[in-house]
C-alpha cells in the first residue's frame, strides 16, 4: 500500500465511525505513513508483526487483505486485530504485546514489535528489551513516538519530562538465596 491508500483507509474508517457503524473504540493513525512504509520494506512475509490498539496501518502493510481488516473494524474489533495465519497479533493492553513478542522470538521467530512512546518508558519494555538482547533474539522494537500518552503529552505524564538527574549503581554478592525455603519439618 502507498501513502494515499493508507490515508484513504483511515478516512473510510473515520467516516464509518462518525455514522455510528462501528460500536467499539477506534484508534486512527495518521502522519506516520511514510515512516511505516519504510519500516515495512524490511519486514519479511515470514516475520511476525505485533502491534498495539493503533494497528490498522500495520495490518495493511503486513499484506492482510484490506477488505478483511475493514470488516473486522466494522465488527468493532479495531483494537483486537489478530491474524495468526499472517503472523500478526495485537494487544489493547499497554505493553501487553511485549512478553508475547519475547516468547515468539525465544522460539526462533523473527518479530517486529510496535509500541508507543509511553509504553517504551515502562519497566516491562526495558525488561523485554534486556532479555531479548541478552539472548540475541531476532526481535526488533519499533517505538512510535507521537509525544502523547493517550491524550496527555508524554513529557507531562512524567512530571514535565525531567527524569532522574543522577543515579547510583553498586554491585554486591548476595548473602541469602533468592527465597528462603521452609525447614523440612514445617509445611502447610
Amino acid at each position: 500500500m502507498n501513502v494515499s491508500e493508507l490515508i484513504a483507509f483511515e478516512e473510510e474508517v473515520a467516516a464509518a465511525f462518525s455514522k455510528g457503524l462501528i460500536h467499539g473504540p477506534v484508534h486512527l493513525s495518521g502522519g506516520n505513513e511514510e515512516q511505516l512504509i519504510r519500516i515495512f520494506k524490511e519486514v519479511k512475509p515470514e516475520d511476525w508483526v505485533l502491534s498495539t490498539w493503533r494497528s490498522h496501518y500495520h495490518a495493511l502493510l503486513k499484506s492482510i487483505p484490506r477488505e478483511r481488516v475493514m470488516a473486522d473494524i466494522l465488527a468493532s474489533r479495531s483494537m483486537m486485530l489478530h491474524y495468526p495465519e499472517h503472523k500478526f497479533l495485537t494487544s489493547a493492553i499497554v505493553g501487553g504485546i511485549l512478553p508475547i513478542a519475547c516468547g515468539l522470538a525465544a522460539e526462533g521467530e523473527t518479530v517486529w514489535c510496535f509500541v508507543g512512546d509511553m509504553t517504551a518508558t515502562t519497566g516491562l519494555f526495558f525488561e523485554t528489551l534486556k532479555y531479548a538482547t541478552e539472548h540475541a533474539f531476532r526481535l526488533e522494537f519499533v517505538v512510535e513516538d507521537n509525544g502523547l500518552s493517550t491524550n496527555t503529552p508524554t513529557r507531562e505524564a512524567w512530571g514535565g519530562g525531567k527524569g532522574p538527574q543522577h543515579f547510583h549503581i553498586y554491585h554486591y554478592e548476595r548473602k541469602w538465596p533468592h527465597y528462603q525455603p521452609l525447614p523440612s519439618n514445617q509445611g502447610f
